[in-house]
């Protein structure tokens, strides 16, 4: 065999082991890269909540007007809605009772036929604070208007004492459970990997009340029958904890 034909057939089967060797490298590094799945991690969660009483309300009131023509619709709301800030301007505090006015809308009415025959309009006041007598006397005052809507919360310094207090609550539990899981799996400590703390605040937005059918047959200047309820604020702790030998 000539030395030519020695040196070609070396080449050949240089190139054809090419492949196998860039795949066993590769497969080589792809092992090497994959990461090693920790032992000895747990999920855990724990929950703490406490009742507290509402201390926010809000009453919306209303006023609805119609007639054939716009403008003097829109007066006679404009009209409502003045007398009813009138009467609420003297009893403002801030904080404690809070007015403002809300949605305020003009719309077409059509006939059977598709033909404009009137127009329709409403407009809102907004009561809100945390003086709940003075309140619910106001919105027994003012005559221009109905009472729409009651709702009731929590104030946000209510809320952040009643998360302050339940946290520490929560925290602690999940402490506990660590080192009780870690004693029962037979490791000596843990470390925390990574923790999450959420509220669960039911009070955090006002809660929808029906108006009951004392209030709605009450005189004109009775006050609002109001009792302020209870809701539940919750904190929870949830991660993982790495238990040590």
């Amino acid at each position: 065999m000539s030395l030519t034909r020695v040196r070609s057939t070396l080449s050949l089967r240089r190139l054809a082991w090419l492949p196998a060797s860039v795949a066993a490298l590769c497969a080589t590094a792809a092992l090497a890269a994959e990461p090693t799945m920790p032992t000895g991690v747990v999920a855990l969660t724990a929950t703490a909540s406490v009742e507290v009483t509402r201390d926010l309300m809000s009453v919306t009131l209303t006023a609805t007007r119609e007639g054939a023509d716009a403008h003097a619709v829109q007066a006679a709301l404009k009209q409502a809605l003045d007398a009813a800030l009138s009467e609420s301007r003297p009893v403002v505090r801030p904080g404690q009772v809070d007015v403002r006015t809300g949605n305020f809308s003009m719309y077409p009415r059509y006939s059977t036929k598709n033909t404009l025959n009137g127009w329709q309009g409403t407009a809102e006041l907004v009561i809100e604070g945390r003086d709940l007598q003075a309140i619910s006397q106001l919105a027994g005052r003012i005559q221009t208007m109905t009472i729409a809507r009651v709702a009731q919360g929590l104030s946000r310094e209510q809320r952040e004492k009643a998360e302050g207090s339940v946290m520490a609550q929560a925290i602690g539990r999940y402490r506990a459970q660590a080192a009780q899981v870690t004693q029962q799996f037979g490791y000596a400590s843990y470390v925390i990997r990574e923790v999450n703390v959420g509220n669960n605040d039911q009070g955090g937005g006002p809660v929808p009340m029906l108006a009951s059918a004392k209030a709605m047959s009450m005189s004109a200047d009775a006050p609002l029958p109001v009792e302020a309820g209870q809701t539940s604020v919750s904190v929870t702790v949830s991660g993982t904890v790495q238990m040590l030998k």
